[in-house]
This record gives C-alpha cells, sequence and structure tokens, in this order.
C-alpha cells in the first residue's frame, strides 16, 4: 500500500487532470464523479483516500466489498459502487453492500434485485459490451432497448456503463466512448428516461472519456499504485 500522504498526492493529480479535460470539453468539472476502484486495495488504502475528500469506491467481488463497507461502517457519506459482473446469486449480498449497481446486462438479474428491494428501486447503470468480446460481459447495443423495457418498472435505470476493448493508446478508446454517448442519446429519446449517466474511462482513458462525455470516471492505480496481489 502507499503511504497515505502518496494517495492524497495522485488524488489531488487525477483530480487536476479530470478538471483539465472538463474544460477542454467545455463542461464544468462538477459533472464529472471520480470513482475510485479500490478492488484488492486494504482498507486503510480506501480511509487515506476518504481522508483526502474521495466519497465514491468502485468495488468488483461482492464479498470482498461486504467486508470491507462492514469494516469501514464509519465513512457513513461514502458511495458504493458495483463495477464488477452480478450474478443473479448474489443479488441479496449486493443489494446490501452497495448504493449503485454499474453492471446490469440482464432483464434476470433486474428481477432479483427488485425481489430484494422493490422499493425503492436500486440504482443502476446498464452495461454496455461494445466490442462484443465474449471475454466480458454486458449487453450488445442491439439489446439494450429491451432490456430497458424489461426492467424499467423493477430498477432505477440511471444510465450506462462501458469497458472498452483492450487499445493501445487511449485514443482508439474514444470511438467507443462517443459510440456510448450516441447510444445513451438515442435511448433517451426512445425510452423517456433520462440516462443522464455515462461511466466510462478508466486510469489510462479517462481524460478521453471526459472530453466524450462521460458523468463518471472509474480509477483505481492512478491513485492506489499497483494493486496488491
Amino acid at each position: 500500500m502507499l503511504a497515505p500522504d502518496e494517495i492524497a498526492k495522485r488524488l489531488h493529480e487525477v483530480r487536476n487532470r479530470i478538471a483539465q479535460a472538463a474544460t477542454r470539453s467545455g463542461r464544468g468539472v462538477d459533472a464529472i464523479r471520480l470513482v475510485l476502484a479500490s478492488k484488492t486495495q486494504p482498507p486503510d488504502a480506501v480511509c487515506a483516500a476518504y481522508d483526502a475528500g474521495a466519497r465514491d469506491f468502485g468495488e468488483n467481488y461482492i464479498q470482498e466489498a461486504s467486508a470491507k463497507r462492514l469494516e469501514l461502517a464509519d465513512l457513513r457519506d461514502a458511495t458504493w459502487h458495483l463495477i464488477g459482473h452480478l450474478q443473479s446469486n448474489k443479488t441479496r449480498l449486493a443489494v446490501k453492500t452497495f448504493d449503485i449497481i454499474q453492471t446490469l446486462d440482464s432483464a434476470r438479474v433486474a428481477e432479483a434485485i427488485a425481489r430484494v428491494q422493490p422499493s425503492p428501486p436500486m440504482r443502476v447503470l446498464i452495461e454496455i459490451n461494445l466490442g462484443g468480446e465474449a471475454s466480458k460481459s454486458g449487453v450488445a447495443p442491439s439489446g439494450v432497448e429491451s432490456l430497458i423495457d424489461a426492467a424499467r418498472d423493477k430498477v432505477e435505470i440511471a444510465g450506462l456503463m462501458t469497458i472498452p476493448p483492450p487499445a493501445a493508446n487511449a485514443a482508439a478508446s474514444r470511438r467507443y466512448f462517443a459510440e456510448l454517448r450516441r447510444l445513451r442519446d438515442r435511448l433517451a429519446a426512445s425510452s423517456g428516461l433520462a440516462l443522464s449517466e455515462l461511466s466510462m474511462g478508466m486510469t489510462e482513458d479517462f481524460e478521453v472519456a471526459i472530453e466524450e462525455g462521460a458523468t463518471m470516471v472509474r480509477v483505481g492505480r492512478a491513485v492506489f499504485g499497483e494493486r496488491p496481489k
């Protein structure tokens, strides 16, 4: 784990880069939410980031996040995001652990979420697999409209999320971020939902994602350093 002052320094640097990207795209920095990807990071690292001003934390593994959130119960105004795949058999623990689920990709999981928490509806993003990669979860763009129709009365669909295919540089991801923004615009018009959130961009490419309209960026290594083994 990095020293707390190093985590604070890195967090400040990332926030500056977010602000610069927001300025380049003619947007206010308050329009972009920094979600720190804290998977496998120890609770002390999360506390260091929290003490430096971070409030949003993204976790991939539900059981790890549940234990971590329990240990960090004093961080009462932190918001916890599930950014890893959600299987329907883990829904109950996920709903108990997270404030936002960013990875909804099936009507079956939406139904399972609603059974656990019918009211108020769970806030979710729909994960879109733009690259058609078999190794990644997410719904194909062609299937997202029917998923919205099936899930909109079960959960609160706040927007879309994507992880683009691996790229040699950040610029190569730009077309996927632009594609997600255009898809969101079409879906918002056809569904009547605001779909105001676009979660896209990670350590390697979050500035490009902001330039293409991201409202949430998921950054881990740039703040926490390499993940613990």
